[in-house]
């Protein structure tokens, strides 16, 4: 039997031991001679052995299989691989076992030759069958796999143009399942598959115009070895000198152009931002933003047609071909809301879902209203566990009466909402995997999703932002669509299985290191810190920091779940030295007891209990002068210079927390609202209030840009013995987490006789910030920050006035920074003088780079900043705000 099919490849002839499980032997391609084991029996010497058969008169039996393959005696490929496709079976004389040769074996045959083909190793195949008999005359049936193998790919190569990418080739390839590797069997339709791809990427640069062709080229050291090559042929570059609109009348051209993304006319900055290449396979994407601005605006039935490419000229060099593109339009009539119906509903009743749409009869028909009404009533339905809702609006047209003829006055559309509720579903079952580190129970007690209850998305959603918000894991919608896995449980009605796939991130760190910040100046530090100790969810800290203007050692304990119940527990015991530079240093020695409780969903309660013991030292000679100091009693009491340098605070402080941001390094949106009241009092020699308020809104702008505010204000007021307050207690700004272009504690009411901040009592302060995701854990951020600080009897106003230092004439060193100035005894203390008006305002902007350090567990951060409101009190004062500022830093701003 002959089965004959073209192609080729190369060749290796084998034949299977008949004897136990197949295997291969080598058959001389030349004679074709073969030999199968168990068919030669023992014999005498110088006899021929005996050739074992089949009883006599039997019928057919197939004697052996052979594979050769074409046109050399080599193959590509293991031949034990094609035997697993073969499923005939070879008679065995030692075993005694025979197996006939009938129409049935044939029929075998040809399902062997269907999976060798589907193999695509092959070029060519047939099977032979051809007779050969035993001695005793019963007839064997030599089957024989003849095989030619494809060609073998050892080289691709691209020629022709240095635009190809080669990764950008691959990436391509793998996005559409195919795969064009080295030594791998030469295929021609993944050859036109990949000239398609070059193609494309070639349009995406520009190059309508390229041509693709490609080759296959033999090479010497093998059979059938080859060379695939892609030319490509750049042809001009397709710029866009013109966008025209033809058929539109209600709405310009101008605006039509700005809802197109990637077809866009050329501009004089087009050297940097790429803008004006032509690119075809994106003009399907524009085409549909025009046409969801139309119907967003009324035109239900606008359409957009393929746009005809004018070519104006081409450049002296022929690498530039600037076109005209002439896009027509067909705007249709501008159609009103008719009625408004629902069907299919029975859950929800339409008076319940009709208000989810902000679509009132008579108003112009809005597919982006109709769109985010299905998404409310998608909330809806699967909060209440029908998580397969699905909906579509189902639009009846009604043309403009004319004449007598009854009808709207005009073009209207009827809109029923075809609603398709699904079952309910409940959850059966909720798995964690991933948590290596982070405890199951620590996980539940986040979740809002229980088993046995309804399944409701939007408690999925919730703990999945509850989940983000701890921290211990990467964001769970940025590890892809397999994050969160719903499965229908099997053999269970209207029950569902949800799996939550997490990624342990390492919150705890043995840091040992130094670095630099405008606070702490040079520091180096080592210290344990976790906000997930031995995966309980519990926070701990242990940190000792040496540094040139500041000094910390604390051990800080939190318990977000005492008890097991929601309860915050924690306490933070520390020592800290910080010096102002040129001022004075400031010492703290205390604790703090916190506890806290949730109040509603992201809300919680707490109770904080401060104990803090305070000395002021090392100060400024200057600010010791007798004479200064009789010129203003209140820095002698901000200092302490009457109390020894000491205050003791004992203070009691409730606050109220409302977070949704979605995670505490890099958030993306969100709010923040933040409210404080300090009292201090009993059990110390300080008396103040001091109430806070602070919130921040965050907005996702595009998957890669979010834009944050903050706001944030703050009064402080002595009472009882405390006349006034101690320095390190009055309120100031400047410093990164503030006015990021100013130095810590440099904006604030100051002494006019030595320029030091001795701070207000009320202050003001807002950021903004826009932010772009550059690559991982990297952003960059645009900033503008503003602030002012207010002493009581002041409001907060846009213009203060301008005033200049009027020193003494006898004085020869007017700088009262200057040591010399305290060296004459005759110096007065300078006086000042209203010269003009300004913003009140200290405002910075600028850019930062912000990006996650594992040694700190913290964003790092490199702040440029320029500040354009900078004036000082003093406008000839040595220490003057710089206009521009660059910093090093840790954190976050807010």
């Amino acid at each position: 039997m002959r089965l004959p099919l073209v192609l080729a490849l190369w060749a290796f002839s084998v034949v299977p031991a008949l004897a136990g499980q197949a295997s291969l032997r080598a058959v001389s391609p030349a004679t074709g001679a073969f030999s199968s084991a168990g068919e030669v029996a023992q014999a005498p010497a110088g006899q021929p052995a005996p050739v074992r058969t089949p009883p006599d008169g039997s019928a057919p039996v197939v004697r052996s299989l052979e594979l050769r393959f074409h046109p050399v005696n080599e193959s590509l490929i293991e031949p034990q691989t094609y035997l697993y496709y073969i499923q005939t079976q070879a008679s065995r004389p030692t075993d005694g076992v025979w197996v006939p040769y009938t129409d049935d074996t044939e029929k075998v045959l040809l399902e062997d030759f269907k999976r060798l083909w589907g193999t695509s190793f092959l070029d060519n195949l047939w099977i032979e069958v051809n007779d050969d008999a035993y001695p005793n005359g019963v007839v064997g049936k030599r089957v024989i796999y003849h095989m030619e193998e494809r060609p073998r790919v050892k080289i691709v190569d691209y020629t022709g143009s240095a635009k190809v990418e080669r990764t950008k080739v691959d990436e391509k390839m793998k996005e559409a399942g195919i795969s064009l590797r080295l030594d791998s069997f030469l295929d021609e339709g993944v050859v036109r598959r990949v000239k398609g791809i070059v193609q494309g990427l070639m349009a995406e640069k520009g190059y309508e115009f390229a041509e693709v062709t490609s080759s296959v080229e033999p090479l010497p050291g093998g059979p059938k070895l080859v060379k695939v090559v892609f030319d490509v042929q750049e042809g001009p570059q397709v710029k866009v000198r013109a966008i025209n609109f033809e058929g539109n009348s209600a709405i310009g051209d101008g605006r039509l152009k700005r809802q197109m993304g990637a077809t866009k006319e050329h501009w004089f900055l087009s050297w940097i931002t790429g803008r004006g290449k032509y690119q075809a396979a994106k003009f399907e994407e524009d085409a549909d933003k025009i046409i969801e601005f139309y119907r967003n605006r009324g035109y239900v039935q606008a359409r957009v047609g393929q746009p005809e490419l004018k070519v104006l000229e081409d450049s002296a060099d022929k690498e530039t071909r600037w076109v005209q593109l002439d896009i027509p339009i067909d705007e249709g009539p501008r159609f009103k809301v008719g009625q408004f119906t629902f069907d299919g509903n029975t859950v929800i009743k339409s008076e319940f879902l009709r208000p989810l749409f902000k679509v009132d009869q008579g108003d112009w028909y809005s597919e982006k209203r109709i769109r985010d009404g299905l998404i409310k009533a998608r909330e809806a339905y699967g909060g209440g566990g029908y998580f397969e809702f699905t909906g579509f609006p189902d639009l009846e047209f009604q043309e403009a009466a004319e004449g007598p003829i009854a009808g709207p006055a005009e073009p209207t559309v009827n809109v029923t909402m075809r609603l398709t509720e699904g079952e309910q579903y409940f959850v059966n079952r909720l798995t964690f995997t991933g948590n290596t580190t982070t405890r199951d129970n620590v996980i539940r007690r986040e979740m809002r999703l229980l088993e046995g209850n309804i399944f409701s998305t939007e408690a999925l959603k919730f703990s999945v932002r509850r989940l983000n918000q701890l921290g211990y894991f990467k964001p769970i919608e940025e590890q892809g669509s397999q994050a969160v896995d719903v499965q229908k449980t099997p053999s269970s009605k209207n029950e569902v299985d949800v799996t939550l796939k997490l990624e342990e991130q390492n919150r705890n760190q043995l840091t040992f290191g130094a670095g630099v910040s405008q606070f702490e100046g040079f520091f180096g530090q080592l210290s344990f810190q976790t906000a997930n100790f031995l995966g309980r969810g519990e926070s701990l800290t242990l940190s000792v920091q040496v540094g040139s203007r500041a000094e910390n050692y604390q051990l800080a304990f939190t318990e977000p779940f005492l008890f097991d119940r929601a309860i915050t527990g924690g306490f933070d015991v520390y020592k800290r030295t910080l010096r102002y530079i040129d001022q004075f240093t400031q010492e703290a020695t205390g604790g703090n007891l916190t506890t806290g409780f949730p109040v509603a969903n992201f809300s919680r309660m707490f109770f904080t209990y401060s104990y803090e013991r305070v000395r002021v030292s090392e100060l400024n000679p200057f600010y010791n002068n007798p004479a200064i100091v009789a010129q203003n009693p209140f820095l002698a009491d901000s200092l302490l210079l009457g109390a020894g340098g000491r205050r003791t605070i004992s203070k009691v402080t409730p606050s109220f927390i409302h977070n949704t941001i979605d995670n505490p390094i890099f958030p993306n949106m969100g709010r923040r609202i933040t409210t404080s009241f300090d009292f201090a009092g009993p059990g110390g020699n300080t008396y103040f209030i001091k109430p806070r308020f602070e919130a921040v809104q965050l907005w996702r702008m595009t998957p890669r840009t979010t834009f944050g505010v903050r706001g944030q204000i703050e009064y402080v007021r002595p009472y009882g013995d405390t006349e006034n307050l101690p320095i390190y207690e009055t309120l100031f700004l400047g410093g990164e987490y503030s006015v990021r272009g100013f130095d810590i504690r440099s904006i604030g009411p100051r002494d006019l006789n030595t320029g030091l901040v001795l701070g207000g009592n009320k202050s003001l302060l807002f950021n903004a910030e826009y932010m772009i995701s550059i690559a991982g854990p990297v952003r960059l951020i645009l900033f503008y920050d503003a602030g002012q600080v207010r002493v009581r009897g002041e409001s907060f106003a846009m213009k203060e006035d301008i005033t200049e230092v009027v020193p003494d004439p006898s004085t020869v060193l007017t700088d009262p920074f200057n040591p010399g100035y305290l060296g004459n005894p005759n110096a007065q203390p300078p006086t000042t003088r209203v010269v003009g008006e300004r913003s009140a305002f200290k405002t910075s902007t600028g850019a930062e780079i912000r990006f996650f350090m594992p040694v700190l567990n913290v964003p790092f951060r490199l702040i440029f900043a320029f500040n354009p409101q900078r004036g000082g009190i003093y406008t000839n004062s040595l220490r003057p705000a710089k206009a521009f500022q660059f910093r090093f830093a840790v954190g976050s701003t807010f």
